[in-house]
């Protein structure tokens, strides 16, 4: 397991940027009322939810959206792949695609299971079947790239003390009713692997109510502190898999984990360590959200075995532009 420093260690230093685990005091952004307590929460849990941060006329603006790029999706048959957080499954489907491998620098669309025939072929309405649409919305699209990019977003980032925060990916997520799979629970730095580690950082903006019973995260609160035991690879070439897991999850209880239900419009902010899952969505809702995650650049190697990697045609871009 790869080491962190301890809560009290974080505690000790007040004046140190947010990717240390002390953090910074007193800082709140402004157009989000973050106090002194909500980003010492943060530290501390590894999570914080900020209510209210994105309007209605925002977040319909991106459901809008993302209806026009359903509408002229086109994903030939044997590109259609079931996406899956599942190990086996994860390295079955996305990991022997591609399709997947190579979506960091595309807009590109990944359906749920059990929605695809053998030969691909959707067996309901192709807007239901989606299960999440990636990974670089924040760059090809106007509406996303200008939420990413928004000022409130950007001012947020200096107040947490992120000085080359870079945009490493985006995705919207649909949790489709009655048949959202779970995401079983993981660390986000097991995908997004950096050196040192502490310098990934999600956002998950909920674009509808986000609730217990349509699949709204759930947290370990603290688990960010104590490193990483998997990681997600790319394969060396001439094996059956693109990508591979090196380690394995440890078990966790359910009574370790908390839920946060989150209303439309509402941020959370995720530590790239901090341990978190969802829940199938058995309910008559949907629970879309469009997520980002950045990284810290100043003093950081991207890990060159992460699946996804920059590209000629798209360097991470600043935050700040």
């Amino acid at each position: 397991m790869l080491g962190q420093g301890s809560r009290g260690e974080a505690e000790s230093q007040p004046c140190r940027a947010w990717w240390h685990r002390g953090g910074i005091r007193g800082a709140a952004a402004p157009m989000a009322s973050v106090s002194q307590d909500e980003i010492q929460q943060f530290h501390r849990d590894g999570f914080l939810v900020l209510e209210r941060f994105f309007s209605t006329e925002e977040c319909d603006s991106m459901r809008s959206q993302i209806q026009g790029i359903i509408a002229g999706m086109e994903v030939p048959p044997h590109c259609r792949t079931e996406f899956s957080t599942r190990e086996q499954e994860q390295l079955q489907t996305q990991g022997s695609s591609d399709y997947f491998l190579t979506s960091g620098d595309k807009i590109r669309f990944f359906f749920e299971k059990g929605v695809l025939d053998e030969k691909g072929n959707f067996l309901i309405p192709k807007e239901k079947s989606i299960s999440k649409i990636g990974h670089a919305l924040h760059a090809h699209d106007p509406v996303f790239k200008q939420i990413t990019h928004s000022s409130k977003v950007q001012e947020l980032g200096r107040k947490l003390g992120l000085e080359r925060p870079v945009v490493v990916q985006s995705m919207y997520i649909f949790k489709q009713p009655g048949i959202g799979g779970e995401v079983t629970p993981h660390q986000d730095a097991t995908f997004l692997h950096t050196e040192p580690l502490g310098r990934i950082l999600g956002f998950w903006i909920a674009l509808e109510d986000a609730t217990q019973e349509n699949g709204c995260l759930w947290f370990i609160p603290g688990s960010h502190t104590n490193g990483i035991t998997r990681r997600m690879v790319r394969a060396p070439s001439g094996t059956s898999t693109c990508v591979e897991f090196v380690g394995s999850e440890p078990a966790y209880e359910d009574s370790q984990f908390i839920p946060l239900p989150v209303q439309k419009g509402g941020l959370i902010l995720i530590h790239g360590e901090v341990v978190h899952k969802s829940e199938l969505n058995s309910s008559g809702s949907s629970r879309h959200a469009f997520t980002f995650h950045v990284m810290e650049a100043k003093g950081t190697s991207w890990s060159k075995e992460n699946w996804l990697q920059p590209t000629p045609e798209l360097p991470f871009p600043s935050l700040y532009t």
